[in-house]
């Protein structure tokens, strides 16, 4: 058993991310192509292969994405795992595009594509999921999903991404660690740069309830 206790649980429904001064990361996982030339031209968009007619997600969680892609083994699709820089304020307007998954879908069923020009739906779809460890278990409280729609997509690959880069090879060998066993715990795996530091972001009270963070 890995020593992996937190010191305190915390809230149900909070951000928590890399960042530092003047921007903040989230990830997603990409097929070999795409985020090779994503990287080379730092430009996610540079692939023809990259599709911009359905909702791209994004997550600030480093354990997150590693559940969602398998450490990258998962499949081809997401066998390149992508750390994208965005500066704050452009993270934050995501944020305040957003809406809880459960009132898009009441209000517009539709919303996962929409047909036309770049004057499409530019509501951001945001849903809490299970926080995962670096093991992947689930935890007891959530983290945050944010779905970038056709919309906003051009405007976020070409204007709000300030630096991409190449972290697979950091996922895999944290998977290789994992199979290892022994006993690990964060703080060993954030020395050996393997798990990234991750505070929580603080947001203006509106914007939490906007986000569903304030209610039970």
């Amino acid at each position: 058993m890995r020593a992996q206790e937190q010191a305190f649980t915390p809230p149900l429904r909070q951000i928590r991310a890399h960042y530092d001064a003047e921007t903040v990361t989230v990830y997603q996982a990409y097929s070999e192509s795409i985020a090779h030339a994503a990287v080379t031209a730092q430009k996610l968009n540079a692939s023809p292969l990259f599709k911009d007619t359905r909702t791209t997600w994004v997550k600030p969680s480093w354990c997150w994405m590693m559940y969602r892609s398998g450490y990258s083994f998962k499949d081809e699709g997401q066998a390149r795992i992508l750390a994208i820089r965005m500066k704050h304020e452009h993270f934050v307007e995501l944020l305040r595009n957003g809406r809880l998954a459960h009132e898009k879908t009441k209000t517009k069923p539709e919303h996962q594509e929409t047909k036309g020009g770049d004057g499409g739906d530019a509501v951001v779809t945001v849903q809490w999921d299970p926080e995962r460890d670096f093991e992947l278990n689930r935890m007891e409280y959530r983290s945050i999903q944010i779905g970038i729609p056709k919309g906003l997509s051009k405007r976020w690959c070409e204007e709000w991404i300030v630096g991409i880069q190449d972290v697979t090879e950091r996922a895999r060998e944290l998977k290789k660690v994992v199979d290892e066993g022994g006993n690990v715990g964060v703080e060993q795996l954030t020395e050996r740069g393997l798990v990234p530091v991750e505070r929580v972001y603080d947001l203006p009270e509106e914007l939490e309830e906007l986000l569903g963070m304030l209610g039970p």
